[in-house]
């Protein structure tokens, strides 16, 4: 009886403990959808791949997307964005920093703490 609530008690843990560990792998992909700031929006291209990212506005630098890796870490992604820049725009539409971010059914749904929302679909 103990080793059968132990085993039960060990499984409850182990799925308890689960951080879901593949989520950087389960987004890792090719995306396309939508960058939104109020009222204004642009489409965009994303590519992650193995701590990598690269991608593409419609809109000249909005958002600013280019090249770069990130890490994820407890339902965030940070973003280090490795392309220079010019000063004639709003950096703050650079693609980098913590972002918060859910994956579900091949949408990939990124905010920041101003209020952007990046909305992307894997293309299959």
């Amino acid at each position: 009886m103990k080793a059968n609530i132990l085993i039960l008690l060990f499984g409850v843990f182990t799925l308890l403990s689960c951080n879901n560990d593949n989520v950087e792998n389960d987004i890792d992909g090719q995306y396309i959808g939508t960058f939104q700031r109020g009222e204004n929006s642009s489409n965009v291209e994303l590519t992650l791949n193995d701590n990598n990212f690269s991608g593409e506005s419609e809109i000249v630098k909005f958002p600013a997307i280019c090249n770069g890796n990130y890490t994820i870490s407890n339902g965030t992604v940070k973003f280090e964005n490795q392309c220079p820049w010019t000063a004639e725009f709003d950096w703050s539409l650079i693609l980098s920093d913590t972002w918060d971010f859910s994956y579900a059914n091949d949408t990939l749904r990124l905010t920041n703490s101003i209020g952007d929302i990046y909305t992307l679909t894997k293309r299959k």
